[in-house]
């Protein structure tokens, strides 16, 4: 009799014991309590794979949701609350969410992004060592001919000008990114690619530029031209910042993604972009390694 009742006490133990095991193999995984979300751009998707990692290295579990389409695609996910977080360009940003904004210099941008924000999102730190305008050119040889080294020089002769615009492969929508402030072309011709624009500036057909994003991203993309500068952003600020969900991050949690913000810079960002797409490399390679490199 005793025998039996420790054999039904063996049993009741080992069905627990059973029970536990399966919960627990079931926990092994659990499901991330934070989805950072990407568009169709490499650019997206290697912002998407640093915000995610960082989060990680603060103990937050994460996960990035890749290719959700376009700016308007995954600003959805992230007002349904699909995605919790999302790497973004301030100037373009604005541009979606007001058209009619006339601020162009960095922290106005931001703070007018802040302000333009639908209720329950965010933003923290940008990026402010990316700068990711578009580039306004011309050929070398009319820059030193009409000695046009700004925009600020170039505004005076902008309305006898037909302007090249070429968006850059790999980086986030640049909505509003052919606005040039004090600009006003005679008229504006879409190309393809960087290279297409080039060689219509230098054969004559355009006589001024806008290469949408820096020139480190394309290899040869301003060879024989001249890059205005732009100290005064008649082309609106573009840095890069995390836009998320209210109340979702913590204090130490969103001091991490301000470190992010305080390491990128546009060299390093490009360099990233090219190894994605040129040399296959996987987004969340060059995310890990940049973020090993800055021991974030």
């Amino acid at each position: 009799m005793v025998l039996a009742a420790s054999q039904r006490l063996l049993a009741r133990l080992l069905v627990v014991a059973s029970v536990a095991l399966v919960v627990s193999c079931g926990n092994d995984e659990p499901q991330p309590s934070i989805t950072v979300g990407a568009g169709d751009s490499i650019e997206s998707s290697v912002l998407a794979e640093i915000y995610a990692g960082a989060l990680a290295r603060a103990g937050v579990r994460t996960a990035v949701d890749p290719r959700l389409g376009s700016r308007a695609d995954y600003l959805a996910a992230l007002d349904a609350d699909r995605v919790q977080v999302v790497g973004e360009h301030t100037g373009a940003l604005l541009a979606h969410l007001d058209e009619h904004t006339t601020a162009r210099l960095p922290e106005q941008v931001k703070d007018a992004v802040s302000a333009a924000l639908p209720e329950g999102l965010v933003v923290s730190d940008l990026a402010d060592g990316t700068d990711l305008r578009p580039r306004v050119l011309l050929t070398a040889q009319a820059a030193a001919q009409d000695r046009v080294r700004s925009v600020r020089d170039l505004a005076p002769r902008c309305g006898g000008l037909t302007v090249g615009v070429a968006a850059t492969p790999g980086l986030l929508p640049q909505a509003g990114s052919d606005r040039v402030a004090g600009c006003d072309f005679a008229a504006t011709v879409a190309f393809p690619d960087p290279a297409a624009l080039r060689k219509a500036l230098l054969e004559g057909r355009v006589q001024a530029g806008l290469l949408g994003g820096p020139a480190e991203l394309t290899a040869g993309a301003t060879d024989g031209l001249a890059v205005l500068s732009d100290d005064e952003y008649a082309v609106r600020a573009e840095n890069v910042l995390p836009l998320f969900r209210k109340g979702l991050l913590d204090r130490r949690q969103i001091k991490k993604l301000d470190y992010v913000a305080g390491e990128l810079t546009t060299d390093e960002l490009a360099a990233m972009i090219r190894n994605v797409r040129d040399d296959g490399a996987a987004p969340s390679d060059v995310a890990r390694a940049w973020l090993d490199k800055h021991s974030l």
